[in-house]
């Protein structure tokens, strides 16, 4: 199952399968089912399995799986768990943490194989200096990589960073990367404080500044303010329906009556607009 530009990326622990049930029932576009930071050590071996059990079956919204960093000691445990040779009904992805090498993708893909037998959807998340310098080989490392986005705390940590403001770079470098490998714009990290909805929105406001679409976030009422933050507003609808209207009517650059100069790249911006606020 796929959702059409998805905006809305739900995490639950995977260790508490209420909060994974009401999750999927959350209105999110994709739940992820978190193996890794949200489950203590002594939890692990149970998240794994509560995890599989339930993605034997389909269910009514594409769900991913954050499996544990294959360089530790739980990675190459969850990825049996949940991605076993014949797939599993209700996986539609695997996002993998920590990725620093094209290496670490390639080796998910050849064995990760989706319950359709193709290969299952992989989205990398970068999180140290490495994987940031690396971002576009990570990003053409195989055609299973779906999408890469940063995690921001991780990062943050490893970088030293003190203000938000220090990671832009390496937000920009990630946005560039997937637009040369082709793939979709990188999702923004979570948002950590579940109650500053006014700073959620207005870092989602920088984030699609910045050429970010959607994100991620780890409680439901995040996902109002996120999926409203990155739909187009009435207004940029209606300046993009007069960009199409006016390049269809005459072809090359041209001037329109408010002042405003179109060429093909305003015009694929303007489609890309329409097609956002239609979700297709």
């Amino acid at each position: 199952m796929t959702v059409a530009s998805p905006l809305t990326w739900l995490y639950a622990p995977g260790d508490r399968p209420r909060v994974v049930a009401k999750a999927l029932v959350s209105g999110a576009d994709v739940v992820v089912i978190d193996l890794e930071d949200a489950v203590a050590p002594d939890r692990k071996a149970y998240a794994r399995a509560a995890c599989a059990e339930l993605l034997c079956d389909p269910q009514p919204v594409p769900v991913h799986v954050r499996v544990n960093a294959l360089t530790g000691p739980w990675g190459e445990a969850d990825l049996a768990a949940v991605a076993p040779a014949g797939g599993l009904a209700g996986l539609a992805g695997l996002r993998l943490p920590k990725v620093s090498s094209p290496a670490d993708i390639v080796r998910v893909a050849r064995q990760a194989v989706s319950a359709h037998g193709g290969p299952l959807g992989l989205y990398a998340l970068l999180e140290t200096a490495l994987g940031i310098e690396r971002a576009h080989d990570v990003a053409t490392a195989h055609p299973a990589l779906r999408g890469i986005s940063i995690g921001e705390e991780d990062l943050r940590t490893d970088l030293g960073v003190r203000d938000d403001a220090g990671l832009d770079w390496s937000r920009s470098r990630v946005v560039v990367a997937a637009r040369a490998a082709g793939l979709v714009p990188p999702t923004q990290s979570v948002h950590p404080d579940i109650r500053d909805l006014d700073g959620l929105r207005a870092s989602c406001a920088r984030g699609r500044a910045l050429g970010f679409l959607g994100r991620a976030a780890i409680h439901p009422r995040q996902l109002p303010v996120i999926e409203r933050a990155y739909l187009p507003t009435q207004e940029e609808i209606e300046r993009a329906e007069t960009v199409v209207k006016a390049a269809a009517g005459e072809q090359g650059a041209q001037a329109l009556p408010d002042g405003r100069f179109v060429d093909a790249a305003v015009v694929t911006a303007a489609q890309r607009v329409l097609s956002l606020a239609r979700r297709t």
